[in-house]
């Protein structure tokens, strides 16, 4: 039994280790030919992964693999919050409200209607797949502007609508997978009320367990703990996920919100020490750089060409429907209605291009497989599909719209 432990934890470390050694290939080779890692990861996961060269074998199921997804996303949320500025975020709350409610439920319905033309799936089977794949990815996203510099109000936008509209998305799927289970009855009171508790409850938590590691970090006379920075914002990072969770409200939410106000002291009369705030900014980029890898490399190691090949061009006319029809309209019907951001026609063309699907449609596609429902390989073949185009087309290219558009600002 002693033997079998440990020939599972030399297999997850060399797992590792391989994930980082080609990692760190891939990283420098993104930054010679400048486009985003997450596309090269995603990538080299697919030639190593069991449809590839088999190097790396990790089962979608596995412990080993939920916890990375789980804790990256987290953690990655988690700093994209931090960036967040509030006087920014005062300025566009309007437009990231919109995208992330009644946009997420737009472009659900478009690609609802496609999928029924295209893939003959019944309505309720094609909702399913339209709701998993309705909201952008903070994982994915969060990476790419880290290396793609545009200006703080585009940015911004675009990182808080891919953290809340998380939390519609889930809803939406949950909802619609349990009138196909039997489970549940449709009630759009009852509907409602999900929405609230699960983001308003996420919102809250982060909130209040953000401030609290804000105040144990300050010079405040309570901030006892100003010394371990770093360890505080991962015990807030990851607090926040859980104790959400226990209340059954948005862990990511609240793992966002716990972010925002950990990155904005200032707003509560706070003051973070110098020493202290670069001791937690060098960590988090570490831990992400790291993380990011990690997630995108094992996502493509679950790429099941065999599924993708009965599909294929059925899922890429879906998808792209979702990229060029559904994306821009749902970005007119929510940001053009703002009329406090005033925004200029080449952001809400940039909006249009950036709506990657990552990490969070990917899990859950797999729980919906895991579920058994009937069409669920059409569902998870499609959402890889939107995975491979948005991330592989879209992601390697923001930098280049960006400078086209002239959304782009020089990096400090």
């Amino acid at each position: 039994m002693e033997s079998k432990v440990m020939e599972i934890a030399q297999t997850e470390m060399f797992m590792f280790s391989m994930v980082f050694l080609l990692g760190l290939i891939a990283t420098r080779l993104a930054e010679w030919i400048r486009i985003p890692d997450v596309a090269l990861f995603l990538i080299l996961g697919m030639l190593v992964g069991p449809a590839g060269l088999n190097w790396i074998v990790q089962p979608g199921n596995s412990v080993a693999y939920q916890f990375i997804i789980l804790i990256g996303s987290t953690l990655i949320l988690f700093e994209g919050g931090r960036a967040i500025q509030f006087t920014v975020l005062k300025r566009v709350w309007i437009t990231v409200t919109l995208l992330s409610v009644p946009g997420v439920l737009i472009t659900a319905a478009i690609v609802t209607a496609t999928a029924v033309v295209i893939l003959k799936l019944p309505v309720l089977y094609a909702a399913l797949l339209a709701a998993v794949i309705a909201s952008t990815d903070p994982a994915t996203l969060i990476p790419v502007f880290r290396q793609v510099a545009v200006e703080p109000r585009v940015r911004q936008t675009v990182e808080s609508e891919s953290a809340f509209n998380d939390a519609t998305g889930s809803i939406l799927t949950f909802t619609i997978l349990g009138l196909i289970l039997g489970e549940t009855r449709f009630s759009a009171i009852d509907t409602i009320w999900s929405f609230v508790r699960e983001a308003g409850g996420g919102l809250i938590v982060g909130i209040l367990v953000g401030w609290l590691g804000l105040l144990v970090t300050s010079e405040h006379r309570m901030g006892v703990f100003r010394r371990y920075g770093t360890v505080v914002s991962l015990l807030v990072a990851i607090g926040s996920y859980l104790a959400a969770g226990s209340i059954h409200a948005s862990g990511f939410m609240a793992t966002f919100a716990a972010g925002v106000v950990f990155g904005n002291p200032d707003q509560f009369r706070l003051r973070i020490p110098e020493n202290t705030v670069s001791e937690i900014v060098l960590f988090g980029d570490t831990v992400t750089l790291l993380l990011r890898k990690l997630i995108f490399v094992l996502l493509g190691t679950q790429v099941n060409f065999d599924v993708l090949s009965q599909y294929w061009w059925q899922g890429i006319l879906v998808v792209l429907v979702l990229m060029f029809v559904a994306r821009p309209f749902t970005v007119l019907a929510c940001a053009l209605p703002d009329r406090i951001a005033r925004w200029r026609w080449r952001e809400v063309l940039f909006f249009f291009w950036v709506r990657e699907t990552g990490v969070i449609p990917a899990a859950l596609s797999g729980m919906i497989v895991g579920a058994g429902v009937a069409h669920a390989d059409v569902i998870a073949a499609v959402t890889f599909i939107a995975i491979l185009l948005t991330i592989v087309l879209q992601a390697s290219t923001t930098g280049v719209v960006a400078r086209w558009l002239g959304v782009d600002v020089a990096k400090e």
